[in-house]
């Protein structure tokens, strides 16, 4: 099995988060997948924005949630990691699907619903992935188990994943009864018993966000069937490496 690397936001260590520079960059880098996160404006545009409120990756102030598409659109979301970047915009989940059309790289959805609780959420999100016919390419995950479980009741085909960064330890029967596809944890949780309990289990794992060789080949060397990256380009460089050594 070769592990699938997805870049975390996107490149985003060398271009603005959730934005479409980060993600061309991604795609140019070679990476297998894109990992983003999903909020609503407050006229129920899904937008790609990790931070519940616009301070940290704007120009803007306030929170996501109270703003509509057209005002966000007028935001500048990448001067803050560079010049180069300069009227960046947020987009919408449609244009990173319309972007992706030509590419078929997969995509993990993160719902961005754990701290807000946005009404309709996983409804839009399955919406669009089936309109624009990428729900088998798919993975939604999130920290709001109860949301991800709406995705099941739904039946709407997607695969989707436990996420969490806590040790527990009902993770493995847990995410089998609320029928998840993998478990998607912190780097800190990774461990050969883990990924080996998991895989007895018909669950997959993934790990976030490891961005050292040290890391990134301790998830790929324990058989974790994805990893979330910052730096997708050294990660697919890693894995090209090992696969090169091993034949």
């Amino acid at each position: 099995m070769s592990t699938i690397i997805y870049a975390h936001r996107g490149a985003s260590k060398h271009a603005p988060e959730n934005t479409m520079p980060a993600f061309e960059l991604a795609y140019k880098h070679g990476a297998d997948g894109i990992e983003t996160d999903v909020q609503l404006t407050k006229d129920n545009i899904p937008v790609l924005i990790h931070d519940e409120q616009l301070n940290r990756t704007t120009n803007g102030t306030g929170f996501v949630k109270d703003f509509t598409y057209n005002e966000l659109k007028q935001l500048d979301a990448g001067s803050w990691k560079s010049p180069h970047f300069t009227d960046t915009k947020i987009p919408r989940l449609d244009d990173l699907l319309a972007w992706n059309q030509g590419k078929q790289l997969k995509l993990n959805v993160e719902l961005k619903n754990n701290i807000i609780s946005y009404q309709g959420l996983e409804d839009i999100v399955c919406q669009k992935l089936n309109e624009y016919k990428m729900a088998k390419q798919t993975v939604i995950s999130s920290f709001n188990h109860a949301s991800i479980t709406k995705v099941n009741d739904k039946n709407v085909n997607i695969d989707y994943a436990l996420l969490t960064g806590r040790r527990n330890r009902t993770l493995i029967p847990y995410s089998k009864k609320i029928k998840a596809k993998g478990i998607h944890i912190g780097y800190r949780l990774l461990s050969n018993r883990l990924v080996t309990l998991a895989n007895e289990n018909k669950l997959y794992v993934a790990v976030y966000t490891v961005n050292s060789p040290i890391t990134i080949n301790k998830a790929i060397r324990l058989g974790c069937q994805a990893l979330f990256t910052d730096v997708p380009k050294l990660a697919i460089d890693i894995k090209k490496r090992r696969f090169a050594e091993r034949n």
